[in-house]
């Protein structure tokens, strides 16, 4: 019984899954969706960063705006004058001043207000908060990029992959054509029992072969909704196919410079630099003294109804002398901070560099690929219809078609890998520069 209920949810399931309706897709507007609020959830944390980041550059601030508060307190005291170091003697034979005063009432209402007047060290710290916010609004940008660019990879995952089916459907078209040629040439007398068979167990490896392909279309297909934030049950019609288009290659000066101006994750580190700077600043100016004003009014008395208004105002200066060293260990932290962060600087420059000239190299090569590879499968499928016709003429066996069809099924294997290394080199070109998310509009 409930394995006939499992088949038949089974069965809804794929059904509701084939009556589906199709999602047209091309790149573009994959990077669209994968961009969008409730898309990728790298993107949704990024955005959740950038919140935090601005709230902490508002908690920085807090430290040198104005600071209110008001209370409100009705107290029943008793004192022992003698704890608290009065001592009365009246030369009054007999007579002795009470130690022990109260119980007795105490109310007071009050406002209060203080106020930073100079504090270079909290100044720091509010500069580097906002460097940091700054760094974080930089860095969701490049969060930005690098969703787009695997977007774009996953995208060109599944078009290989829609490529390989089309390549296994035509292997399978042709290889029933040659199962029908060895069969007619059986029936005219010209052919051998063997050459049928061997064309059955070609059909049969292409069949075979179709089936892994269908598999990893749908395997990509399903990669590819999860990195844009879709349900996996949703089906897909991809609209961009694997293609081979000129790119112009900049001088490597010139791409480094676009890249030093472009790229997010570039920006992000100058700031971060930037905000340990800042804080090493923060650090260092604790030595410096810190200036604030002070006040407040209110009614004090025994009861509410007997108060009086009574107020303070002052101005205090601070200064640390000494604390344990703490200060001084703060300062060789920070500055130790911002020293490693310089070095990240110079790497990520020098990585920038590294990548623009690996890709550039990558591009070019994969070019030349791509050129070869179209000219080889132009080869096989000219060696391919010869085969066919010398077999048909009675000149050839059936080997030498079967072996001209598996060098086919390779070039065509070639020209797709060729046609994906070259687009993967691409992308890994507009990554280097920062400019992915233009180029794939």
């Amino acid at each position: 019984m409930m394995r006939a209920i499992a088949v038949l949810l089974f069965a809804a399931v794929s059904a509701m899954a084939q009556n589906a309706p199709v999602l047209r897709l091309d790149m573009k507007r994959a990077v669209e969706i994968a961009l969008a609020p409730n898309g990728n959830v790298r993107i949704a944390l990024a955005r959740e960063y950038t919140v935090q980041a601005k709230a902490r550059t508002a908690q920085a601030r807090g430290f040198l705006l104005p600071d209110f508060y008001a209370a409100v307190g009705q107290q029943n005291l008793t004192r022992n004058l003698e704890a608290m170091g009065i001592r009365v003697q009246v030369p009054i034979p007999g007579f002795h001043f009470p130690t022990f005063v109260g119980p007795f009432n105490v109310f007071d209402a009050r406002a209060s207000v203080t106020q930073t007047l100079f504090d270079f060290s909290s100044i720091r710290r509010l500069q580097a908060a906002r460097a940091a916010q700054r760094a974080v609004t930089a860095e969701s940008e490049a969060t930005d990029n690098q969703v787009a660019d695997q977007v774009a990879r996953t995208y060109l995952a599944a078009s290989s992959a829609e490529a390989h089916l089309d390549a296994a459907r035509a292997n399978v078209t042709l290889a029933e054509s040659l199962l029908d040629l060895a069969l007619n040439m059986k029936a005219a007398g010209t052919g051998t029992g063997i050459e049928v068979t061997r064309a059955r167990v070609q059909l049969a490896n292409e069949n075979q072969k179709l089936l892994v392909a269908e598999s990893g279309r749908t395997q990509a297909h399903l990669k590819l909704l999860k990195v844009m934030g879709l349900a996996l049950h949703t089906r897909l019609e991809l609209m961009d196919h694997l293609s081979h288009k000129a790119v112009e290659v900049q001088p490597i000066e010139k791409a480094i410079e676009t890249a030093l101006v472009e790229r997010p994750d570039w920006k992000a580190q100058q700031l971060r630099e930037d905000s340990t700077k800042y804080s090493y600043g923060a650090a260092k100016f604790e030595r410096l003294p810190t200036i604030s004003a002070f006040g407040d009014y209110g009614s004090s008395g025994t009861s509410i109804n007997n108060s009086l208004p009574t107020r303070t105002i002052g101005v205090q200066a601070r200064l640390s002398i000494w604390d344990g060293g703490r200060r001084d260990a703060r300062r060789a932290e920070a500055h130790s901070v911002y020293r490693a962060e310089q070095v990240r600087s110079r790497d990520l420059k020098e990585q920038i560099e590294l990548e623009l000239r690996l890709s550039q190299e990558n591009l070019r090569s994969a070019d030349q690929q791509v050129k070869v590879a179209a000219e080889g499968l132009a080869l096989a499928e000219n060696e391919l219809a010869q085969a066919q016709r010398r077999y048909t003429a009675g000149v050839t066996n059936s080997i030498e078609v079967t072996d001209a069809q598996a060098r086919l099924e390779r070039a065509r294997d070639s020209r797709i890998g060729a046609l994906v290394d070259y687009n993967l080199a691409w992308l890994d070109l507009n990554a280097a520069m920062g400019t992915t998310r233009r180029a794939l509009q």
